[in-house]
Formats: structure tokens, C-alpha cells, sequence
């Protein structure tokens, strides 16, 4: 009896498969019915045999032939199901069931699948498990019992699969987990709506009921709370074509600045995927598009002919160039033009100059070069200098009256230092968060220690004697462990010694004949002209610094502050982190593992060694 009891529940999966067949794929036609019946046949064929088996059987194997029983009888009902929700139904009915009793015939389309599932796959198991049983002289009725669970457990599983494929698929519905969040206005958009003149008007051209909008809208409401000069206006481009055509708006995702005849516009599109790294720097944008709008468009004057920093490396220039450097002042509207020799300033620096910048020179200036720059200064002019040791030049002309000596020797740190190629001279490449209150630093000394400001073979500065009609503020300074590397060989040694060397100073010269601060003239000096560059002006530090440094030295220190930014920034470890994690990985780890076992292992031990162990053991 057990060798025969495959074939029949095979022969019953095949009546079903057949009737599928019939129903699900021929669907029509004479072939239609013959499979269809053959199908109905067989299962009806193999439940009376099921039947006659189990009425033959006795002890464990009439145990065993019901649960076969009852899973085919699942079957036959998964069938009846079936051709009670389909057209058949018409042959006993004068409608189809979908037409009387629609709620029915959907939960019946949904059960019998259910029940099919659950006939065929516990009945499959449970044969596999009693052919093993072939030879034996008692069936295992428990193992049977396992394997008609198991089936079940997979019949389940099955269908909640489905079900869960199903309601995905008819819901599309999605969840986005990963960080996101407008930028809110920062400390410097604010002060530059605070400081507005003139009324600008802020137009969102946007569909109701939009995402992008929402977050915008809540942007500027905020941005123009307490402002009499800026004000925001929602439209849809569809429904006020006239406003759109007038701001020269095609079509909706647009925000339009507009004062007077001027207009600025920063598109962000509807789609609010598409718009999410925009609406992550929103502030950054709307900041340029404020200044470009509010404020007439200055010239800043690139000195040239001296080995300068450029926009690029060349030949005999292979420093990184400051191209960031140069874009970031461009988006802040300034106008970008160099001057030299050949553009004049041996004679003098052009009126127009907002101010002379002087990144990175390796030659001394001509005398009359530094004679036009010092004239300069004298009238209230503004100069940005930045220096590197590698030179090897103190440029002392070109500093003179200013009150500071650079000295062009290189700076290194082994505690507070940038890991870059695992060699002793990284120490060159240091950090600091020590900056003074001057206005030059304002976002700096406010981050606190969470923008560090970063050089590369920095050298230092120092205060002289003389200092008369000036005022010097050392602005940064470098971390107390910071020596003077003398003989360049990244370790402290000899007369060389840790300090809190001066990286930069902001310096005031009177102007003669003024009694207004605002017109006496004034001067940056950075101690390294990397920190411009753009292998370092990712940092935000760095930046911080070159935004206000160049606020203050222009005299648009009212809006100096941080500029808000939800963009992912680098996560950078230090030396500490890097030492923490390897010895973390390469011994705490495996020692809390080998702990954890030895813990197991001795209570397990104990365990077996106590009294009850030794009689579970004897029992067992």
C-alpha cells in the first residue's frame, strides 16, 4: 500500500494541472472541455481511491492516508471554488457571479489559489517522507505529521509572498529613508535681506498641491519674516500666464528675483526627486541670486606676473590652481580681471578696484608695483595676501608698514595633522579651530570646533615694533603643538618648538585725513596660499574663511555669517580615530568573541558537572 500511494496523489496533481491547463490557458473550445474534464476526472478518481486506501488501512497508516485525504479534499473544494467564480457559472446560473455578487467572486478569485497552494505542496511532502518508508516495517507517523506542517508552513509562506508582491505592486507607495531636509536660511541671507534698499520681489512659479513648492514657500517665509523689503508671491504658470510672460517665465519649477527691471532666476524644476540636491543647498543659491539682484557688480583685481596662483597648473606652475576660489567670488558678483605690469600697476591700481588680491606670488614685486599698491592703501584701498614658504622669500617690501613679518618656514603637527599619504610628511598638512572674535572669522569662531581650518606647509607670522596708524588682529592660530620645522625633516629637534604660531592677521591702516573707520584701507594675510586652493577649498572651514574674510575686507561685514547646507559632507577621521579603529578591529573584536565562548563554555561545563547534569545525562 505505501508503494502505491504516490500514484494516486500524483494522478491527483496531475488532474489538477490538467483542469488548469483547460481553464487558465486553452480557455476555450472542445480542447477546453476535454482537459478541463479529464482533469475533474482524474481528481475525482483519485479521492475515491484515497478513500478505499484509508478504509483499507489501519493503526499509523490510516492516520497517514487522512491527512492525504484531507488535503485532496482542499483540492477538489480549491476546484469547486474556482468554477463557481468563472463562466461556468452561467451553466446553473443566469448571470456570472462577478455580475450578482461581486465582493464574493473577488474573495473566491483570492481563495482558491489559497487553497490549491495548500492542497499540493503539504501532500507532496508527505509522500516524499512516506516513500522513505518503503521497506520499513512501522511508518513513522510523526514524521509524516513533520512533513504535512512543513508543507503547510511553505503553503504559507508562499501566499503571503504573493499577497505582499500584490499590494506592492497595486499600491505604489514608496519610502524614502535616507536623511533629507530643506536648508533653512542661514545667518547670511538673512543680513542680506536685513540690509535691502530697494523692495525685491520673490515670484515661486509652481503647480498647486506640489512638493517642491511646499518646500520652497516654507524657504522664503521664513527668509522674509521681519523684512520690509522682500516679499514672496505664488503662482502657477498655467493659470497666470500674463505674470509668467512678464518675468519671462515658460514654465512652472522657476522662482524669479526680481527689482526694478533687474531679474534673477534659479530654476528647480517640479519634480521633487530631481530637485533634492537643490533644495539641500537652496540657501547657497538664493544667497548668489540676492547678491547678483541687490548689489551692483564690483571688480576684484588679480595681481599677475609674480608666479601667482591661476585657474589652472601650468608648465612651470604644477601648485594646485584656485579655481574654486575664483568661482565662489564670482557667484558672490564680483567681477574677476587681472592686473599686472601690463594692465598698469607699476603706475596704479585702477579706482574701480573693490580690491587687490595677491595669491601665492614666488618673486618680489617691483619697486614701483609695491609703490602703487602702498598708494593704494593709503586712499582706504583693500588687499587680500597670501603666502607661501616654498618661495622662500619674506617679501618684506611688500609688506612693509603693515606691522608683519612672514617668515617662509614650514609648520608641521604630529598630534593635530590630515592623514593624506601615510608618510612622515603629512605633519605638514595641519589643522586648527583657534580663531579670535575678529569679524574676518566670524563663521569660524562661531562652528567652533566643527569646521577646522586647514594649511599645507603653511609658514608663520609675526608681529613687528613698529606699528604706528595700524591695527593688527591675528586672527588665526595655529594648535599649541605646531613647531617650526627648521631643517624640513617633520620632527621636532634642536632649536625648533611647539606654538601657537599666528597662521593670519587682519590688519586696519588709518587713512590720512579720515576721521570714518569705514574708509581706512585694509589688508588679509594668510600665512599659505593652499588654504585657497582647490585641493583644501572643499573644507568648509576654508571657505567660511575666504566668505567673510573677503565681507570684511570689501566692508560688508553686516552680512557675514554661515551659509546654511544640508549636503552630505566627507566623513574625515583623525589620527586618534584611525589609531581607535585599527587596534578596535584588530584585537578588541576577536577578544570579545573569545570572551563571550569562554563564557559559554565554562557555564555549559558547570553546568554538566552539577548533580542535575549528571542525571539528565543518565536519563538521556
Amino acid at each position: 500500500m505505501t508503494k502505491l500511494s504516490y500514484v494516486w496523489s500524483l494522478a491527483f496533481v496531475l488532474g489538477l494541472i490538467a483542469a488548469y491547463i483547460g481553464e487558465r490557458i486553452v480557455g476555450a473550445g472542445s480542447a477546453r472541455g476535454i482537459l478541463t474534464g479529464l482533469g475533474v476526472l482524474l481528481v475525482l478518481v483519485t479521492l475515491t481511491g484515497r478513500v478505499v486506501r484509508m478504509a483499507r488501512s489501519s493503526g499509523d497508516r490510516r492516520r497517514i492516508e487522512r491527512y492525504l485525504l484531507v488535503f485532496q479534499f482542499l483540492g477538489l473544494f480549491a476546484l469547486i471554488l474556482y468554477f463557481v467564480q468563472s463562466d461556468l457559472w452561467l451553466r446553473v446560473a443566469s448571470k456570472m457571479l462577478n455580475e450578482s455578487s461581486p465582493k464574493l467572486a473577488v474573495v473566491l478569485s483570492a481563495l482558491w489559489p489559497v487553497l490549491m497552494t495548500t492542497s499540493i505542496l503539504p501532500t507532496l511532502l508527505v509522500e516524499i517522507s512516506y516513500a522513505g518508508m518503503v521497506f520499513a516495517p512501522r511508518v513513522e507517523a510523526a514524521r509524516i505529521q513533520d512533513a504535512a506542517l512543513t508543507g503547510l508552513g511553505l503553503s504559507g509562506a508562499l501566499v503571503l509572498a504573493f499577497c505582499a508582491v500584490y499590494v506592492a505592486t497595486e499600491r505604489d507607495v514608496t519610502w524614502d529613508l535616507s536623511y533629507f531636509r530643506t536648508t533653512r536660511p542661514g545667518q547670511a541671507s538673512r543680513r542680506i535681506v536685513q540690509t535691502l534698499t530697494e523692495p525685491v520681489e520673490v515670484s515661486l512659479f509652481f503647480p498647486p498641491a506640489n512638493e517642491v513648492r511646499q518646500e520652497v514657500s516654507d524657504y522664503f517665509q521664513d527668509l522674509a519674516r521681519g523684512s520690509t523689503q522682500l516679499s514672496v508671491h505664488a503662482y502657477d504658470q498655467a493659470l497666470d500666464p500674463a505674470k509668467a510672460r512678464e518675468l519671462g517665465v515658460s514654465g512652472n519649477g522657476a522662482v524669479v528675483f526680481s527689482k526694478g527691471s533687474r531679474r534673477e532666476t534659479l530654476f528647480l524644476g517640479t519634480d521633487f526627486e530631481r530637485a533634492r540636491s537643490q533644495l539641500r543647498t537652496l540657501d547657497q543659491d538664493v544667497q548668489k541670486k540676492l547678491l547678483a539682484i541687490g548689489q551692483a557688480r564690483r571688480a576684484l583685481y588679480f595681481t599677475t606676473g609674480h608666479g601667482e596662483r591661476g585657474e589652472r597648473t601650468t608648465p612651470t606652475d604644477q601648485r594646485t590652481p584656485i579655481t574654486a576660489f575664483r568661482d565662489l567670488l564670482t557667484s558672490q558678483n564680483y567681477e574677476l580681471r587681472n592686473l599686472g605690469a601690463a594692465e598698469g600697476l607699476a603706475s596704479d591700481v585702477p579706482s574701480d578696484a573693490a580690491a587687490v588680491l595677491v595669491i601665492g606670488p614666488t618673486r618680489d614685486f617691483l619697486p614701483e608695483e609695491n609703490a602703487a599698491l602702498g598708494r593704494y592703501l593709503d586712499r582706504g584701498g583693500r588687499v587680500w595676501i597670501a603666502l607661501d614658504p616654498e618661495a622662500r622669500l619674506e617679501f618684506k617690501i611688500l609688506l612693509a608698514n603693515l606691522g608683519i613679518k612672514f617668515v617662509p618656514t614650514v609648520l608641521a603637527n604630529d598630534a593635530a595633522f590630515i592623514r593624506r599619504t601615510g608618510q612622515l610628511s603629512d605633519r605638514s598638512f595641519i589643522g586648527t579651530v583657534s580663531f579670535s572674535s575678529h569679524p574676518s572669522v566670524t563663521s569660524l569662531s562661531q562652528l567652533g570646533g566643527r569646521a577646522f581650518f586647514a594649511l599645507l606647509e603653511a609658514g608663520y607670522l609675526e608681529e613687528l615694533k613698529d606699528r604706528s596708524g595700524l591695527t593688527v588682529d591675528f586672527t588665526i592660530h595655529a594648535h599649541p603643538a605646531t613647531w617650526n620645522d627648521l631643517n624640513g625633516n617633520y620632527q621636532l629637534d634642536g632649536a625648533e618648538k611647539r606654538k601657537s604660531w599666528e597662521l593670519a592677521a587682519a590688519i586696519q591702516k588709518t587713512r590720512p585725513g579720515s576721521n570714518k573707520p569705514s574708509e581706512n584701507g585694509r589688508v588679509i594675510i594668510v600665512a599659505d596660499s593652499d588654504a585657497l586652493s582647490d585641493l583644501l577649498f572643499e573644507n568648509p572651514g576654508n571657505m567660511y574663511f575666504a566668505l567673510d574674510g573677503l565681507k570684511w575686507l570689501i566692508g560688508e561685514e553686516a552680512i557675514v555669517g554661515q551659509v546654511s547646507s544640508e549636503a552630505d559632507v566627507p566623513i574625515e577621521h583623525t589620527r586618534k580615530k584611525d589609531v581607535l579603529w585599527f587596534y578596535s578591529t584588530i584585537f578588541l573584536a576577536p577578544a570579545l568573541v573569545l570572551a563571550i565562548g569562554f563564557v559559554a563554555t565554562r557555564r555549559r561545563s558547570a553546568r554538566n558537572a552539577s548533580p542535575m547534569g549528571t542525571a539528565a545525562r543518565e536519563v538521556r
